[in-house]
Order: structure tokens, then C-alpha cells, then sequence
């Protein structure tokens, strides 16, 4: 039987407690927005030149949303070298004269735009969604090339540097229209990407492009040369021809990126279904009331489908079996989803067995796989709400066949050809992680609260896991280990096993493409169904493009 939310002492601490994360969620994204610091912002505006985000922001229809992906990537990594905030890049889905496009930005205030290996490993990120989606790019280029100190790890192998140009090209021959602007520098191999492009703009004063620089040509043939004669506007434009456009300044290079825009034709639809979106009639809000402050406590989740929903009506699958998965059908701003989700709250089964919440059983995973296959079957996208803590382990789940029944739901997300959106609300463990489409299995988009954990099993079992290890190597080595000792690995264990599975671990490493307010998740999931609906679906080939 449901448990309805009851407005209550403890409703207000979980409120208080998730609105306090989200407020430092927007404190550390404000930070990450000032990208290398105000110092080297007041620098470029000396030159006449607006930063990254500045440039998405003018570019970007008026009054209409930007989805940042990889906000948080590089997040307290490369300390030794100064950080690399955002990963030296700015990106996301955002409207150009009501197109949607990938748009990517080098953010120059970051080490002059240079690419970390988190910088690749984002840009790859973005040609992916772009191609899985069929969406126009637009490159806004001012970058100093590879960081050479960690050049071993950016340049050489498949998903490095080199992977953005074969991207490129397999982009072109999907016939996915691509535009590059060259605001800054642009060098070495870099100067491939807007050149591999369709069509290339370069800035005056500003711009320049070239495989060397001055003072590589200087040390390579002995020829002494300026930038500008090198591979300024002018050289490039009128003498070379290898760009397209000279513009003036960073306005009116944007300005005519949206001519461009404005001119091009449209692909043919997948056809999802969408009507007159509707509000949910519960209030999204109690959402930060519902969530328990404490993870590990039971909670509706059928309430927080009632704040995510359309007219908070959803139309359940299977709903007396299987009942640690809800799977049900429903519209988020007008589209028709089917949604599978970890039920929080302790349930019986027909046998009257207790099920404990968050767990996968052997009939949740069934009724999932079966679910999923539907949903399949009737061309409608997928989303996932994680709070998932593994499939249920023991003597009887062995002998009942969790392993079997698991991997048919393992293999049931694997071959799904509908576009399938990943939330981690809260916990996201070990193989259920697999199961509800995480990273590995190329979700559209997939994006966690600031409640999410990850990570291949919870903090506590971990650590007590570990010090079981670590004990019992040194008792056979003779050593003993006190009550003391053992407390303080424990606690030394937990710590570091806690660090690994915040949300912001994970999106510093792009194990999630962004940190959102729950409030956001039904424009996420929109904006994500609508790229997605650019690219047909094809039940023997699904249109991704791996990067």
C-alpha cells in the first residue's frame, strides 16, 4: 500500500538539507563560470575579444534555455598545473534561430583554451551527442593547441586529439552541417578542426590559423614572420583561401553564424509523440521534501513521478510484480516517455516475501527487461531514474537466477534503439548502475541531483570490505591489528571511498554530463527528446557513431 507524503518535521529537514545542496551546486558553478579568473576576463575584453561563454550567450536565441553538458569536468583535477575549470572548454545544446545545435567553445582564459586530457575527452562528448542526434555544430576556436606537459596523454591513442578530426569527417558524411569560427589562435593540429568544418570564419586582428607558428617556422626552416602574415585574416581569406568569412569583430562573426543558421534545411523527424504539455498537478518543489536527507531511508517514489509527470498521470506496467522497479508510461512536457525506476520503499510480493527498496530482484529485473522491449517496440524513448543500490545478492537470489535474470535486463538496455535519458536521483551501485543505463550504455543524455552517489557499491560496504582485505593481510604477514588501528582504517578507508562517489567526482570525469537542480529535469529530459528526435530510428542500427 503507498505511504502519501506527509508535510512533517521530516519533510522540512529533508527540504532544508536538499535545498542546501543545490544552493552550493550554483555556488560552484557560479565560480566555474569565471573559468580562468576576472584578471584574465578583463585581459580578452582588452583585446576586443568577448570570452566563451559570453560568445554561446550572444549567439543563443534571447529568452530561450542553454544546456550546458560537462560543466563540472576537470573539477579538482590538474591541481599541480593550476586547475582547469569547465575543462578549458564551454558546451551544450542551445537555440540558433530556433535550431537546435552543439555549440563549443574554447574558453581562452583557461591556459590560453590549451587541451587537457579532460578537454578531449569532453569534445568527444559533444561530436558524440551531436551525431547521435543529427545536430548542427558550431565551433567557436581560440585555443593554444595540446598542454604540452600532458601531451602523452591527449595526443597518441583512439579517443585523443586525433579522434575530434575523424569525428569531423564521419559528421560531414552524415551530412550533419558543421561551422567553424576562429576567434583566437588556432594551431598545430588544431587548425584541422574548423578546417575540416563545412564552412570556416576567422576574426580579424584576432584570428589565426596555421600548423606553425613564428617561432616553430623560425626554428624548423630559419624564416623569420609575423603572426599575421603567418595566418592572420587577410593571409587566410584573400591569399590561401582556406577560410571562408573575414569579419571584423567577435559580433558580427557570431551575427553571421546565425545567417547561416537561419538558411538550413531540416532532417527528417523520428516522430516521437508529443502533445500540449502540461504542468504536474503536485508541486515539483516538494520534490526537495520527499528526497530523505538520509540516503539510505525508504521513500514514495511514486511521488516524485507525481513531480516529474505531465497532469501527474502515469500509467503503470505490471504494477503488482516485480515491485522494486516501477516501469510506467507517461508524458514529460508533452512527450511520451516510458520510465523505469527504482521504488524506494520496502515492499511484500505475491509470496509475501519482503523486498527491500532499491534493490533489483529477479522479477523487477524481468518486468524491466520486458518493459524495455515495449518501449522499443512502440518507438517510445526511454528514461531512467536511478536510485539503485545492486541486485539482490544471497543463497536464494543465487539459486532463483539473479545472474540470468539480470543479464536479460543488462541485454535489454544494451539493444535498445530508442533514445534512452539517464537521471541519478540518489544511489547508483554496482551492476544496477548497468542495469539502468548508466555511462556505458549510451544514454542520449544522463545527468544526476546533487543527493546522486556512484560508484560500484555504497561507502559502508566498501570500506568494511576493504579493511576485511587489509586486516587479513596483515594478520598473515603476523601482524596484529588493534581495535584502535583498525577503527582508523576504517575511517581512512570510508573517507576516501565517500570522495569517490559524489556527484562531482563523477561529472569531473564526465561519468555524468551534468549536476542539475531537480526542479530542471523535465527541461532536460525535453531538450534532450527533442535533439533525439532529429535522428530516425533504426531497429538494426541505432545511428551512434562511437567516439
Amino acid at each position: 500500500m503507498e505511504t502519501p507524503i506527509k508535510i512533517d518535521l521530516e519533510f522540512n529537514r529533508n527540504e532544508d538539507t536538499n535545498k542546501l545542496e543545490v544552493a552550493k551546486m550554483r555556488r560552484m558553478l557560479k565560480n566555474i563560470g569565471l573559468g580562468g579568473g576576472q584578471m584574465r576576463i578583463d585581459k580578452l575584453h582588452k583585446k576586443g575579444k568577448m570570452t566563451a561563454r559570453e560568445r554561446i550567450n550572444y549567439l543563443i536565441d534571447e529568452d530561450t534555455d542553454f544546456l550546458e553538458i560537462g560543466a563540472f569536468a576537470g573539477h579538482e583535477m590538474y591541481a599541480e598545473y593550476g586547475g582547469c575549470p569547465a575543462g578549458g572548454v564551454v558546451g551544450g545544446i542551445g537555440y540558433v534561430r530556433g535550431r537546435q545545435c552543439m555549440i563549443i567553445a574554447n574558453d581562452a582564459t583557461v591556459k590560453a583554451g590549451a587541451w587537457f586530457p579532460i578537454t578531449g575527452k569532453k569534445n568527444l562528448r559533444f561530436q558524440e551527442i551531436a551525431m547521435e542526434n543529427r545536430l548542427p555544430t558550431i565551433y567557436l576556436v581560440d585555443s593554444a593547441g595540446v598542454f604540452l606537459p600532458l601531451q602523452d596523454e591527449i595526443f597518441p591513442d583512439k579517443e585523443h586529439f586525433g579522434r575530434i578530426f575523424r569525428n569531423n569527417a564521419q559528421m560531414s558524411s552524415m551530412g550533419i552541417p558543421q561551422i567553424a569560427a576562429i576567434m583566437g589562435s588556432c594551431v598545430a593540429g588544431g587548425a584541422y578542426l574548423p578546417i575540416m568544418s563545412d564552412e570556416a570564419l576567422i576574426v580579424e586582428r584576432t584570428g589565426s590559423i596555421f600548423l606553425a607558428g613564428p617561432y616553430l617556422v623560425k626554428a624548423a626552416i630559419g624564416e623569420t614572420v609575423d603572426k599575421e602574415t603567418l595566418g592572420g585574416a587577410t593571409t587566410q581569406s584573400e591569399i590561401s583561401g582556406v577560410t571562408d568569412y573575414k569579419m571584423p569583430d567577435d559580433k558580427t562573426c557570431l551575427d553571421t553564424i546565425k545567417d547561416l543558421v537561419d538558411k538550413f534545411g531540416t532532417f527528417e523527424k523520428a516522430g516521437f509523440s508529443r502533445e500540449t504539455p502540461q504542468l504536474p498537478k503536485e508541486d515539483p518543489k516538494e520534490l526537495y521534501g520527499i528526497l530523505p536527507a538520509e540516503r539510505s531511508k525508504p521513500y514514495n517514489t511514486k511521488e516524485v513521478l507525481k513531480r516529474l509527470v505531465d497532469n501527474s498521470e502515469f500509467t503503470e506496467y505490471k504494477k503488482g510484480y516485480g515491485q522494486t522497479i516501477i516501469c510506467a508510461y507517461a508524458r514529460i512536457d508533452g512527450w511520451a516517455v516510458g520510465i523505469v525506476v527504482n521504488n524506494r520503499q520496502v515492499v511484500k510480493n505475491a509470496k509475501g516475501e519482503v523486498q527491500f527498496g532499491g534493490v533489483i530482484y529477479s522479477d523487477s529485473a524481468d518486468k524491466a527487461a520486458r518493459f524495455i522491449m515495449n518501449c522499443n517496440q512502440k518507438k517510445i524513448p526511454l528514461v531512467f531514474l536511478h536510485d539503485v543500490t545492486g541486485f539482490m545478492v544471497g543463497t536464494r537470489s543465487e539459486h532463483g537466477g539473479i545472474i540470468k535474470d539480470g543479464a536479460k535486463m543488462v541485454s535489454a538496455v544494451s539493444n535498445s534503439t530508442v533514445p534512452k535519458f539517464s537521471i541519478v536521483m540518489g544511489n547508483s551501485y554496482g551492476a544496477g548502475n548497468y542495469a539502468m543505463c548508466g555511462k556505458a550504455y549510451d544514454p542520449r543524455l544522463i545527468v544526476a541531483w546533487p543527493t546522486a552517489k556512484i560508484a560500484v557499491m555504497g561507502g559502508s560496504q566498501a570500506a568494511k570490505v576493504l579493511l576485511q582485505i587489509q586486516t587479513a593481510s596483515q594478520k598473515s604477514k603476523g601482524e596484529e591489528v588493534s581495535p584502535e588501528e583498525e577503527k582508523k582504517l576504517l575511517d581512512d578507508i570510508t573517507a576516501r571511498y565517500d570522495k569517490q562517489t559524489t556527484p562531482y567526482y563523477a561529472a569531473s570525469r564526465l561519468w555524468v554530463d551534468a549536476i542539475i537542480d531537480p526542479l530542471e529535469t523535465r527541461k532536460v529530459i525535453s531538450q534532450g527528446i527533442e535533439a533525439a528526435n532529429n535522428a530516425p530510428v533504426d531497429k538494426f542500427n541505432p545511428g551512434i557513431i562511437q567516439t
